[in-house]
């Protein structure tokens, strides 16, 4: 494990520099050698003050570069306004299986942290995950990436019609899926999740039965040479 005193020295930069960042006494550095244990806040602070990529640093932890490759990015949340551009395009991939829920990954944006994906000129994202299941194929297939943004469990935030990355809780059992959200016959306070497989029946559920939500920003697909 590199510490962050190790980065330290490798990049130039004093330890006081990055202390006076961190609001620590100079002598207390040594506790965030560490930087696994550190919160996702620490890391950017980190980050700025050795003039570095966030990206970077994660990768340097974590050990682990996603190579995108020959990867397909595709734009799955297109809005009729213009949405702000991230040009450093940095989004944190995270390990959702390791997660308790999707609620708990949200909460805690430091922790199941599988590395860092670097795309220029993307929409702002707040964080990405790796697709499980058929139900959206061919649209999305097992094994891609898609990049969301968290959205307040309230129907007046809802997109109808666009894709989310939907928990819900059954029978205390969480069910994480991605479907299209559109409204439900059964009443106001439902939504309808339908599958771009046209082998998966549509299936309503209470909004109050939904712990966490995000729509879609973009997918990526990884091209394998065979």
């Amino acid at each position: 494990m590199i510490t962050l005193r190790q980065i330290i020295k490798n990049k130039g930069v004093t330890n006081k520099v990055v202390a006076d960042a961190l609001g620590v006494a100079e002598t207390n550095i040594v506790r965030y050698d560490d930087l696994s244990k550190r919160k996702l806040s620490d890391l950017i602070t980190i980050s700025k003050a050795l003039n570095m990529d966030l990206g970077e640093l994660v990768q340097i932890i974590t050990g682990t570069t996603i190579n995108l490759g020959t990867s397909q990015v595709e734009t799955i949340y297109k809005p009729a306004y213009a949405e702000k551009i991230e040009e450093d395009g940095n989004v944190i991939l995270y390990d959702v299986e390791a997660a308790a829920n999707l609620k708990h990954l949200f909460d805690n944006k430091d922790e199941n942290i599988l590395g860092m994906i670097h795309i220029p000129n993307i929409p702002k994202c707040d964080g990405a995950v790796y697709v499980k299941g058929d139900s959206m194929y061919p649209l999305l297939k097992s094994g891609d990436i898609v990049a969301y943004k968290e959205i307040p469990l309230d129907m007046q935030h809802i997109f109808f019609g666009e894709m989310y990355l939907v928990s819900i809780d059954m029978d205390g059992d969480e069910y994480l899926t991605v479907k299209y959200v559109n409204h439900s016959d059964k009443g106001d306070d439902w939504i309808k999740l339908v599958s771009y497989n046209q082998y998966h029946q549509p299936k309503d559920f209470p909004l109050s039965s939904v712990k966490a939500m995000a729509i879609i920003k973009l997918s990526i697909r990884m091209n394998t040479m065979k």
